[in-house]
């Protein structure tokens, strides 16, 4: 196993204690293509927001001031609206106020959003869970903010309150494939980030401004991963709506 595949390894352990479980790829078409409707779409044509800083007419963009510093998220409705519309509404009501970072994990991924900051809290907008929205315009590349989730099928309402943003500068892409992603993201992912992820959690945003608040914050030293000294969200302020 090379030191790639190990971290990785590692990596998917660590993220099935909380998070629900770790897959790998799904390589069924080898064209670049998806067949999840009747259409098959060329991937190599899809609009892919994570690759720009630009915050777009319709996207969010919000603000997480931490007592690390603060860091600047775009937040993509249209991929995945009912994430969205759960973290906007809950930042608006001020829910993460004041919310630690609970499970901290270097090269990996930081997580928030429980309010008993145990890892086993929290609720979303609706109070029930809600499913996850995989889309092929987005993935967990380094600084994507995604939804944490309980274990179940793709298909299940298995997702509340509960967030993480990747943080991860290594290519961990060795030994996956990539029939079916478009090919800037295989490019961006020799960058960071963790693709073994995709197939089982929803990007809805990703960091703009601040990736060295998040590095900082995954730098921490913890215990069981949860850091030692408690780091906390003070407020997330939505600085742009969708016109």
């Amino acid at each position: 196993m090379t030191a790639k595949k190990m971290i990785r390894a590692v990596a998917c352990s660590a993220l099935l204690l909380l998070l629900g479980g770790c897959g790998t790829n799904s390589q069924t078409d080898k064209t670049k293509t998806t067949a999840s409707s009747e259409e098959q779409v060329d991937l190599n044509s899809l609009e892919l927001p994570q690759l720009n800083n630009e915050v777009a007419d319709n996207e969010y963009l919000v603000e997480m001031e931490t007592t690390k510093g603060n860091i600047k998220l775009k937040l993509f409705p249209e991929q995945a609206p009912k994430a969205v519309e759960n973290f906007v509404t809950h930042a608006k009501d001020g829910y993460y106020n004041d919310v630690i970072f609970h499970r901290v994990i270097q090269d990996f991924m930081i997580q928030s959003g429980d309010p008993e900051g145990t890892g086993m809290g929290g609720e979303s907008i609706w109070g029930t869970e809600f499913a996850p929205e995989i889309s092929k315009q987005l993935y967990h590349l380094n600084g994507a903010l995604a939804m944490a989730r309980t274990q179940g099928d793709i298909t299940d309402k298995t997702q509340g309150s509960q967030f993480y943003i990747v943080s991860n500068e290594t290519d961990q892409s060795d030994g996956l494939l990539f029939e079916d992603y478009p090919e800037k993201i295989i490019e961006a992912y020799k960058n960071g980030g963790v693709p073994a992820l995709d197939p089982n959690y929803s990007v809805f945003g990703q960091t703009i401004e601040g990736m060295d608040v998040v590095k900082a914050i995954a730098a921490v030293e913890t215990e069981n991963e949860k850091p030692k000294e408690d780091i906390v969200i003070k407020k997330i302020t939505i600085l742009q709506e969708p016109k």
